[in-house]
């Protein structure tokens, strides 16, 4: 099987380990912990229910997106807390990686050439990259060596490894408030991502918050995205600025972020168009819009975040390459978590490029965006209980 990642051009090393570090509870958490969080969660959620297809859109495109929506609703299913949904859905990871090592394990009497190629299987298929690989299973090599790790004693040195990767993931979304200044995040993508959606959720928790945001439409190519993102700006109070049809992306944010200013805005999300990684014409223009902004505001934007479908496997390894090499990139934000058997490529991503994962998405619903917590994922894709109070819901 080929390997997307060879051309790395700063590979880690397979012999060097993640630091854990230990994060703070993010932005989104904390809102969790609020005395006001069950009138912001009733707010997300008659979001969550609206219509947000464009309201130009013909009924046949928006048929049976709204009648599935529709008969979503009426089933009525009973609220469970954010870790017991992340656990459900990582389900699918969860099988097709851990509990297949598990079996692997549990019928070798030792790690035995046979039962490395095996388990070296099993990562792959399930999107762990090649260097990745290979450190899990030097780690577990050595544990099996020195005669301390046994059958299930094994297998917990593959869960150590996997959540020692886990760990190294921080800081969260966490935006700084400065009076005066407002707080400045570029969301950036290929197509289909889900760019859109992952702004108008962060945007919609930041007004549930008191912040005042506004929603900068920076895709000028594609009237639906726009026009999508108007709506949720009306709906969830932000202020809302848009440009000419394919103008120039980033002089719509230079004067946005004038505004912003002007007006005593907080938090600024801008939505960039959806570009292929491999069209250097268009990743310029990323870099041309980090520029405009820092020259309005200094250091800005302040975060850079890249958003990954999770269901595309090895090519967002390539992804996160390539974005990274055209502007800098503070954190990562994996969607569709829950649609995937092959959730191995977010350890990939965090081993091989140390960038934080920010946020993660296990559903198309506005409380299904969340920060990433180490302890807490690792315990949802383990299948195990939470031993600690995440904040998160």
């Amino acid at each position: 099987m080929s390997d997307p990642t060879s051309e790395n051009p700063t590979p880690i090393e397979a012999s060097e380990s993640p630091a854990p570090v230990r994060r703070k509870a993010g932005f989104f958490s904390r809102l969790f912990e609020n005395k006001n969080v069950e009138e912001a969660e009733e707010t997300l959620r008659q979001l969550e229910q609206a219509d947000l297809e464009p309201a130009a859109a013909d009924t046949e495109k928006r048929g049976w997106w709204w009648g599935r929506r529709k008969e979503a609703e009426s089933e009525a299913l009973p609220r469970v807390s954010w870790f017991q949904r992340l656990r459900d859905r990582l389900g699918r990871t969860r099988k097709s990686l851990l509990e297949q090592v598990k079996s692997i394990l549990g019928g070798a009497n030792k790690l035995d050439e046979e039962t490395i190629e095996e388990i070296e299987d099993v990562l792959i298929q399930g999107d762990v990259a090649i260097p990745t690989t290979n450190k899990i299973i030097d780690r577990m090599k050595r544990a099996a060596r020195s005669g301390d790790a046994k059958g299930d004693a094994l297998f917990g040195v593959f869960k150590d490894a996997i959540h020692d990767i886990l760990a190294y993931s921080a800081p969260g979304f966490d935006p700084v408030v400065a009076e005066g200044e407002p707080y400045v995040v570029m969301v950036a993508g290929v197509n289909g991502v889900g760019k859109t959606t992952t702004v108008a959720k962060m945007a919609a928790r930041c007004t549930a918050a008191g912040l005042k945001t506004m929603l900068v439409a920076g895709d000028t190519f594609r009237a639906a995205a726009v026009e999508q993102l108007q709506i949720w700006a009306e709906r969830t109070g932000c202020e809302f600025v848009r440009g000419e049809d394919r103008g120039d992306a980033a002089a719509l944010c230079y004067d946005a972020l004038q505004r912003a200013r002007n007006r005593g805005v907080q938090v600024v999300f801008i939505d960039t168009a959806g570009r292929l990684h491999t069209k250097s014409s268009l990743m310029d223009e990323l870099g041309k819009i980090q520029r405009v902004c820092s020259k309005m505001i200094p250091g800005a934007p302040h975060e850079t975040l890249l958003v990954i479908d999770a269901t595309t496997g090895q090519n967002a390894i390539q992804q996160v390459k390539l974005f990274s090499e055209a502007v800098t990139i503070n954190g990562l934000v994996m969607t569709k978590l829950d649609g995937t058997a092959k959730g191995g490529v977010l350890l990939s991503i965090l081993d091989m490029y140390r960038i934080p994962i920010t946020l993660v998405g296990v559903g198309e619903g506005v409380t299904d965006l969340r920060d990433f917590d180490a302890d807490q994922f690792a315990a949802a894709l383990f299948g195990e209980e939470l031993r600690r109070d995440a904040g998160n819901g």
